[in-house]
């Protein structure tokens, strides 16, 4: 049996890892550059050094006996309290190491699902040619396939539009996900600011910033990933990024720093869940996994992962 999933998160690899373990085919595509989702890391270069920088989630959680049991291993270290864990050296080594010997095409936007005699196929364009929020360029779709069943491990908003031509009901499901976006503001300082490693405040721009070189394994350079609220994030969404830096520098007190990057998340932090494991459609061979389907958790789109690969092995 072959198996096309789309989408190379934690939801995503955690599916193909099970499938595979099963005697499943399975490739895996995904528009980035790197397996990961958004368990993500940015390199910033500072002169000749590089620092790396955890952009998306801050860190996971292990609740659950056999995710726990995964992570042992994988080298992991508690931070900043209890029962909250990092990678090493950085967000980014879990997934790219858990992705370790899948079929992962990478820097492909899939732009449709098509139906040919009785199985799938996935047209997909180069990602770098694909612009969020704009209509797609008038290039020829690659094809790859058939493939007998299809998992998508995209976020809902992104996941619906692929799915509304071939599976209309699966699509409607999906409205009732809501998400956050959220803007990231990452800089690098000349020295310590005089601020605790972890900031939450209950009011203004900022809903979490960070001390980056207090993770452990981290680069001694000091560097804060700041990520404004739900609410500053939706009020900014359009803004230009420097004026968003600028926004999250004044909120944060802090100097000029000597290199800094802003990233927006469209689709951050899951706020109203689908409630349900994953969504699988057996007759049409098409399912649906991610942090979506439980809550906004790495865990939680690991265990999506599992579920959908479960329900298609049976």
């Amino acid at each position: 049996m072959s198996i096309a999933i789309i989408g190379a998160g934690m939801a995503g690899i955690s599916c193909a890892r099970a499938l595979r373990e099963a005697g499943r085919q399975v490739v895996l595509f995904d528009k980035g550059r790197a397996a990961g989702g958004r368990m993500a890391t940015k390199r910033m270069a500072l002169g000749e050094a590089t620092i790396r920088m955890d952009h998306g989630a801050q860190y996971i959680t292990a609740r659950d006996a056999g995710f726990a049991a995964l992570l042992q291993g994988q080298g992991i270290a508690a931070w900043p309290e209890a029962g909250r864990f990092v990678p090493l050296p950085a967000m980014s080594a879990l997934p790219r190491a858990l992705a370790e010997g899948l079929d992962i095409q990478l820097g492909r936007h899939v732009s449709a699902l098509r139906r040919q005699g009785g199985q799938w196929m996935i047209e997909h364009l180069p990602a770098d040619a694909v612009r969020p929020g704009r209509p797609l360029p008038d290039l020829a779709a690659e094809a790859a396939g058939p493939f007998d069943a299809v998992a998508v491990a995209l976020p809902a908003p992104q996941a619906a539009p692929l799915l509304q031509p071939v599976a209309p009901a699966l699509a409607a499901a999906l409205e009732a996900v809501e998400y956050a976006p959220c803007w990231t503001w990452l800089a690098v300082f000349a020295a310590r600011l005089d601020l605790p490693d972890v900031l939450r405040p209950e009011t203004g721009p900022i809903g979490w910033a960070a001390r980056n070189n207090a993770k452990p394994g981290r680069e001694a350079q000091e560097a804060w990933v700041v990520q404004a609220g739900p609410e500053w994030s939706r009020a900014h969404l359009e803004d230009k990024a420097g004026d968003v830096a600028a926004g999250l520098r004044a909120a944060l007190g802090a100097p000029a720093p000597l290199t800094e990057v802003t990233h927006r998340w469209r689709y951050s932090l899951v706020e109203r869940a689908l409630g349900l494991p994953c969504l699988w459609d057996g007759a049409a061979g098409l399912g649906l996994a991610g942090d979506y389907c439980l809550e906004g958790r790495v865990e939680a789109a690991f265990l999506s992962g599992q579920a959908l690969a479960r329900a298609m092995i049976a």
